[in-house]
């Protein structure tokens, strides 16, 4: 069982941890995955079909079952930030971070104060009115992560810059994206292992990203990485079922 709060110390600590994508709108999912025991979960809103309502359902399914939710958004519009946020969510990952001047007003959206993130004391995030307006202002921005993914050209030139941003508290490398934007079709390729590894470096901020279930994860730690995403719950139940199915086509005939 962790809180938000506990996620973003972590995060913040370097702590290592272990997360996952979850690509299907179903609670269930989230029930199945957090009992695996993975310290947190992504709801990946940007490539998987969630809307406001699925989201929230998915972000209530984490905080039942002590599992911090993090929410990768399609956009990072103030509508799509604030509602996130006010479903309780333990973090936004925003993909596309490019610039230092991007990531501050990230920082402003997720955050209480002139040109920020609207109030609203019946969320969740607000306890349903459980809190007072000043406990809720001055616990928020300890329970919510700001996560900047960074995949494109410009992303990897002003990482440091975003890095160093106040209130940006970790860096998310998209391999993928990584390679497509740099002309290439391998994330495992030398180049794009050259910037992982440069970013992974990265002060001022936490570093992580996303690996294949199979994929060593000791490099990435000893570069400065501390937080991974492995995996969705789809490539999960690929990898099981096909192991199962070999398993079966292996057995001698009767």
């Amino acid at each position: 069982m962790m809180t938000n709060a506990e996620f973003k110390a972590r995060l913040e600590a370097r702590e290592p941890m272990l997360g996952a994508f979850i690509k299907t709108p179903h609670p269930i999912v989230i029930e199945i995955m957090a009992r695996a025991g993975f310290d947190f979960l992504v709801v990946d809103a940007e490539h998987a079909p969630f809307d406001r309502g699925s989201v929230d359902v998915m972000t209530m399914a984490g905080r039942a079952e002590g599992c911090p939710i993090v929410v990768r958004v399609p956009v990072a519009t103030p509508d799509w930030v604030l509602n996130v946020l006010d479903g309780g969510a333990a973090g936004v990952m925003v993909p596309h971070v490019e610039t230092a001047a991007q990531a501050r007003d990230l920082v402003r959206a997720v955050s209480y104060g002139p040109g920020g993130r609207g109030f609203a004391g019946t969320s969740r995030a607000a306890d349903y009115a459980g809190r007072s307006l000043k406990e809720h202002l001055t616990k928020a921005r300890d329970e919510v992560a700001l996560i900047c993914q960074i995949e494109d050209p410009d992303g990897v030139i002003n990482h440091a810059e975003i890095a160093d941003v106040d209130g940006v508290d970790a860096l998310f490398i998209g391999r993928a994206d990584l390679a497509v934007s740099h002309g290439l079709s391998d994330f495992f390729a030398p180049e794009v292992a050259g910037m992982t590894r440069d970013i992974l470096s990265a002060k001022g901020a936490a570093t992580g990203l996303y690996c294949a279930p199979t994929e060593p994860l000791e490099g990435h730690r000893a570069a400065g990485g501390s937080f991974f995403v492995v995996g969705s719950e789809h490539t999960l139940m690929q990898l099981g079922g096909a192991s199962l199915v070999q398993k079966f086509r292996q057995r001698p005939s009767d």
